[in-house]
């Protein structure tokens, strides 16, 4: 269950996906004066070596925002996100999203992350000091503080996928999470995969959510035999103007 770390995983093509709408959501949210709350279920770190010995193993961020950082205007909250870490922390560094979320939210907004496995508590503990992290499983700790204070607000449920139960679980959920805070932004990122394991969630979240937007994209497997072939983001609640920012990521991953 603790097994999985991202660093292996960063800057691959379903980050450049997750996090190009999750940077977009939020920045577009932040344009209302009134503060909201976001909160992550499964945080991971905030910073990422992409030249550490994880990255370069499995060639994930060469295959993944090395070729798609060019895809975005320097305006985009994305590519401003990664100036921004990049700036700070160097050219080889990838924020996570807790890094992206800490980078666009302001001084009135709340930030609560949860995650599980030790090290990278201690690592996110680490780059962003201040910010509420608890070492917990992610999906109790949501329910317990739903309805947040700000009300308005945005929360990220990104399982690494590991435990098959996630599949299951998760729409459970999401229900009980909208019932006890029905105007949050909820949005879940899910790997496609060539086994189709993800397909029967998709079914139950469209049913309990017919108004939610599910987006996907598809772009190569990482190497031979690797079994992710996609990226999904299921989105609640979208904000205005969600659906057309997901198209204009659609048209720049048909370049893969």
């Amino acid at each position: 269950m603790l097994s999985y770390q991202h660093a292996y995983h960063a800057g691959n093509m379903a980050d450049v996906h997750k996090h190009a709408l999750l940077a977009w959501m939020l920045d577009y949210m932040i344009q209302k004066p009134k503060a909201l709350s976001y909160m992550e279920t499964h945080a991971g770190r905030a910073l990422y070596d992409l030249r550490g010995p994880e990255a370069i193993k499995t060639g994930e961020a060469a295959q993944g925002i090395a070729l798609a950082a060019k895809w975005f205007a320097k305006d985009h909250p994305y590519a401003r996100a990664l100036a921004k870490t990049r700036a700070v922390h160097g050219p080889d560094i990838y924020p996570g999203s807790p890094q992206i979320a800490l980078d666009t939210l302001r001084f009135e907004d709340e930030l609560t992350l949860a995650e599980l496995h030790p090290a990278e508590v201690e690592a996110l503990r680490a780059a962003l000091p201040g910010v509420t992290v608890t070492q917990t499983d992610g999906y109790a700790m949501a329910l317990s503080r739903c309805p947040p204070d700000p009300r308005r607000g945005l929360l990220l449920c990104d399982p690494s996928w590991e435990v098959k139960s996630d599949y299951d679980d998760v729409p459970e959920f999401l229900r009980k999470l909208h019932r006890r805070w029905p105007v949050g932004v909820l949005a879940l990122w899910y790997p496609v995969l060539t086994d189709g394991r993800h397909k029967p969630m998709m079914r139950a979240l469209h049913r309990q959510f017919p108004d939610a937007i599910s987006h996907t994209v598809n772009f190569p497997p990482a190497r031979p035999g690797h079994g992710m072939v996609g990226s999904g983001m299921f989105v609640v609640n979208p904000p205005y103007g969600f659906v057309d920012e997901a198209k204009a990521l659609s048209r720049l991953f048909a370049r893969v």
